[in-house]
């Protein structure tokens, strides 16, 4: 076969994919980015004609906005608390899993993994009631040591880790999954030779399994990034972005201005803002991963 037959054919195995791609995410993102520019709303959905061109306006008033910091603010403190917790609780269950020393590890697996594919609002209705200042089982064990309850979510300095540990739990699984595959992949030659050296496990893990898994820690940064950036469920169903407004973030904001004031033109503009910002810190961390390659 010919290379032109060869491409014409691949082409043809491809383009249906392709054509799906642009029906379902090219077309409404170039269409949100569009409404962006716009001061689409309510008005404009009874007749289009209500529309008008604004250009950036959009984006101008986001910015002269407090309750759209308040969201950045609120998603970069959940960013940056729940992606190292994220990858440090993937990373220790993947190696616990990984050690021929634990027994039944297929039934470890299935339960670590569980909390990732159960339903998200479910889990976070169960985990409220965890929460609950009067009848949760959290503050019921904490009394058990003579801690007063706490009110977990009622409480701006509370309603964040509360909302953090129950995110943590029911994302780590994924990534715990994408460690094991690729702890199963490091050659048990290597730590051999390092047991002959003599290093102890914490070396082993610091200078034969880290180095060996530093793409794939990477990877799943920028998967958690992504994740704790658009979080919504968990502060919508948990605490509905109170109290105080401590934990709306900036999908949570987004959706009040599409849904709840019909700002969609506002709304189009939240969302490619967040976009920029995930955009902006997954560069950064690609950035410090070749620096630190190139120092290594």
């Amino acid at each position: 076969m010919s290379a032109a037959r060869t491409e014409r054919a691949a082409w043809g195995f491809v383009s249906p994919a392709l054509a799906a791609v642009g029906l379902f995410l090219v077309i409404p993102v170039f269409g949100a980015l569009l409404l962006s520019l716009t001061d689409f709303d309510i008005y404009a959905l009874a007749d289009i004609r209500n529309m008008r061109f604004v250009g950036l306006d959009n984006y101008v008033g986001l910015l002269g906005n407090p309750l759209f910091w308040t969201a950045m603010r609120n998603t970069a403190w959940f960013a940056v608390l729940g992606v190292p917790a994220t990858i440090v609780a993937s990373l220790l269950a993947a190696v616990l899993l990984n050690s021929k020393m634990v027994k039944w590890r297929p039934i470890w697996r299935v339960a670590f993994f569980a909390p990732y594919v159960t339903t998200l609002v479910a889990t976070a209705v169960v985990w409220r009631y965890l929460l609950h200042t009067r009848y949760g089982v959290i503050n019921w064990v904490l009394d058990g040591f003579g801690i007063p309850p706490v009110d977990w979510l009622g409480q701006p300095e509370t309603a964040i880790p509360a909302i953090l540990i129950f995110a943590v739990w029911k994302l780590f699984g994924y990534s715990m999954l994408i460690f094991l595959a690729v702890l199963q992949t490091v050659p048990e030659e290597l730590y051999e030779a390092a047991r002959i050296d003599g290093a102890g496990p914490v070396k082993q893990f610091r200078h034969v399994t880290l180095p060996a898994i530093a793409p794939t820690v990477l990877l799943v940064s920028i998967i958690s990034v992504a994740t704790f950036f658009q979080l919504f469920a968990e502060p919508y169903v948990m605490t509905q972005g109170g109290p105080a407004q401590s934990t709306v973030t900036v999908l949570y904001f987004m959706y009040e201005e599409g849904f709840k004031w019909w700002n969609l033109g506002s709304a189009s503009a939240v969302a490619f803002i967040l976009f920029l910002c995930i955009f902006a810190i997954t560069l950064v961390q690609l950035w410090v991963s070749r620096r630190l390659g190139s120092e290594t």
